[in-house]
């Protein structure tokens, strides 16, 4: 196998590849990460929210029977490997993007599996809060909703940021692996070359470009990160 690797009719095969079908996998994965992630962010921000928010002693008390439901969702969610998931939700995705095969239909999987990480991060980053300044704006009389969107979201920003740059690359990893059963990108073509036709090289360039893929979002969330930290603007 791999006194073949490098051989010329091989690297020329693997160019040839590389030029039709790498720009739009490259394409493909990004834009699957980048949409998943958002609206993921957009259900598990306030799930991790009412995690923190609505124990017995934080700002805003909810019943101990709707914790006890919402925590049980979440984990149960969180333990099925994606690939067994994403074939669990193939009803769901027919009913929302009418198939199950293809770019947009991975999306459907990607979001039910990784929401409820992103509630879990949520809860860690805004577990970090100082409490002292909760507790500062409650003797204020400030309400429980200020007090989420004015203090605990607002000074959390950094936690909240690493943790989603750590959910992207975790989403971007879960894209690839959906390749295996009918997601598009870069997952697609090393499964598809790669793994089927045993074009080993082109699996080996779609696995580099993932992982630099994974570095750029890796340095640009920290570099967000970084930023809105307040602690290292006052350094």
């Amino acid at each position: 196998m791999f006194d073949k690797l490098f051989a010329q009719e091989t690297i020329e095969e693997t160019l040839r590849i590389v030029q039709n079908e790498f720009p739009l996998g490259i394409w493909e994965t990004v834009y699957v990460t980048i949409i998943a992630t958002a609206i993921a962010i957009a259900i598990g921000l306030p799930l991790g929210v009412l995690l923190v928010a609505g124990e017995k002693n934080g700002v805003l008390p909810l019943p101990k029977g709707v914790m006890q439901v919402l925590n049980v969702v979440i984990n149960l969610l969180r333990s099925v490997p994606f690939l067994i998931l994403m074939i669990m939700v193939f009803p769901l995705s027919r009913l929302i993007v009418g198939t199950t095969v293809g770019t947009v239909a991975s999306i459907v999987p990607l979001v039910i599996a990784s929401f409820p990480f992103v509630a879990r991060l949520v809860e860690s980053s805004l577990r970090e809060v100082n409490p002292n300044i909760i507790e500062m704006a409650q003797s204020m009389g400030a309400s429980p909703l200020q007090i989420i969107m004015k203090v605990m979201i607002p000074e959390s920003v950094p936690s909240l940021l690493s943790n989603f740059t750590i959910a992207i690359t975790t989403i971007l990893g879960y894209s690839a692996m959906s390749g295996a059963i009918g997601g598009g990108g870069l997952g697609k073509i090393a499964i598809s070359y790669g793994y089927n036709r045993y074009k080993y090289l082109v699996m080996l360039l779609a696995v580099i470009l993932l992982v630099i893929l994974v570095q750029i979002f890796q340095s640009v969330g920290t570099r967000l990160a970084v930023k809105s930290d307040k602690r290292l603007k006052g350094r």
